[in-house]
């Protein structure tokens, strides 16, 4: 049987091997795909000996992305990007790297939530690796506007610096300055987790605002609980996105692209 993982600590939490199940379902398949922890100091040798061991391929999750970005032989554009790993694929000579998150993050908006992207203002909340992770992706859509808003104004403008080529970035602070209202927002955080909100103006959102936060949990997050009472259209969780990034991985690894839906559909009542 051929066999999958999810990497992470702590990682029993996860839905991906649920997930990842009733992918292969959709095609008759029966494969093995586990949660397993790696030692926070020993990553890159418990990857290594699932290599020898024949997995054919690894999710990666917090707090190892960027380790499995630095140990992979080869790297995808999107990986290079992001400077992160969450997919690693068994090739001849070692694991390659992907990062999934962006494309999951964007066929959410686009498929599920029926955004679209273009010459839109989209502002996200974060300077760290997940969104780094998914700039690419975002811009690849071609926004009117890319704001970056983090705690610490500098990292924000930097990591806009890094991204201008690809379109109209900009950084700054949480406190801004913002020249108007935003069609997207999205926390790229990981405050929800502590029950807490970046503190960001309320009037950048706006009745037509949609709320994402790219946190997903049993009851809505911190962030979609602010995004509601702020009166935007929406305001969701990543769920979506975590079911859409793992359809890519499944199609890196098995050249077969599952349906996401009805996947979806069969997750939601369990929140």
């Amino acid at each position: 049987m051929d066999r999958y993982a999810v990497i992470g600590n702590p990682v029993k939490h996860s839905l991906s091997p649920r997930i990842h199940a009733l992918f292969a379902q959709q095609y008759g398949q029966a494969i093995s795909y586990e949660a397993l922890e790696a030692p926070l100091d020993g990553f890159p040798a418990f990857v290594l000996k699932l290599y020898d061991a024949g997995y054919l391929g690894l999710n990666v999750t917090v707090p190892f992305k960027q380790q499995a970005w630095a140990l992979a032989d080869t790297l995808s554009e999107a990986a290079q990007m992001a400077e992160a790993v969450n997919t690693l694929i068994h090739g001849e000579t070692g694991w390659r790297g992907d990062n999934t998150d962006g494309k999951g993050l964007v066929n959410d908006l686009l498929n599920n939530l029926h955004l679209s992207l273009n010459n839109q203002r989209v502002l996200i909340l974060g300077a760290g690796g997940a969104v780094r992770g998914v700039l690419l992706p975002l811009l690849q859509q071609t926004p009117a506007l890319l704001h970056i808003a983090n705690r610490t104004a500098t990292k924000a403008q930097a990591l806009a610096a890094q991204f201008a080529h690809l379109g109209s970035v900009r950084g700054s602070g949480l406190e801004g300055p913002y020249d108007a209202g935003f069609d997207l927002i999205i926390n790229g955080t990981a405050s929800s987790l502590q029950g807490s909100v970046p503190d960001i103006p309320p009037e950048l959102v706006k009745p037509d605002t949609l709320c994402y936060d790219m946190m997903y949990a049993d009851s809505p997050t911190a962030f979609v609980a602010w995004g509601r009472r702020q009166g935007a259209a929406q305001s969701v969780d990543g769920l979506g996105m975590l079911v859409e990034q793992a359809a890519e991985s499944f199609y890196l690894w098995r050249g077969q692209r599952p349906q996401t839906k009805p996947v979806l559909q069969q997750l939601r009542p369990m929140k």
